[in-house]
């Protein structure tokens, strides 16, 4: 009545028995503790980078937009600098062009006032080469109008190098 099925059942619980004899179980437990702790850890420390890396992540954010802040402000300070320095070269110019304005007009001024001193000195020069020659030749009537008339046309054309 002992066949190979009873040999089976009493193979099985031998190697049952070893294995509970030998602590089989306790150490396949053991590992398996150890690697469920291994893991766990794993995804804590897993979670702690995740979180530093949102901090991380928060602060370059923080810095970008502080960045931002200061371009926007950097660029507002520079075109207000440019506007200042474009209004200042300006004025500059025109008070360059207003300093020269002067210049050439008192420049213009006497020269005209020159022009004139050299017209009055021609005129009282040909007026008193004219009498001069008035004295010298103490003339008649017709010869004094011939000299009086050659006398404009010469203070005519000493007025009009002059002028020229």
């Amino acid at each position: 009545m002992i066949d190979a099925t009873f040999w089976v059942m009493i193979s099985f619980f031998a190697f049952i028995g070893l294995l509970v004899y030998f602590k089989i179980p306790q150490k396949i437990k053991i590992t398996l503790d150890d690697n469920i702790k291994n893991i766990k850890g794993q995804i804590d420390e897993a979670d702690k980078l995740k979180e530093d890396a949102k901090n991380i992540l928060t602060e370059h954010e923080k810095k970008i937009s502080n960045s931002k802040a200061e371009v926007k402000q950097m660029i507002t300070k520079a075109n207000e600098e440019a506007e200042k320095n474009v209004l200042k070269i300006n004025q500059d110019f025109h008070n360059l062009m207003e300093s020269r304005k002067r210049s050439a007009e008192e420049r213009i001024k006497q020269l005209k006032n020159q022009a004139l001193k050299d017209i009055k000195n021609a005129s009282v020069k040909v007026a008193i080469d004219s009498v001069e020659k008035l004295i010298k030749n103490s003339l008649d009537k017709s010869k004094l109008d011939k000299i009086y008339s050659s006398s404009l046309e010469e203070t005519k054309l000493a007025l009009k190098k002059k002028s020229s």
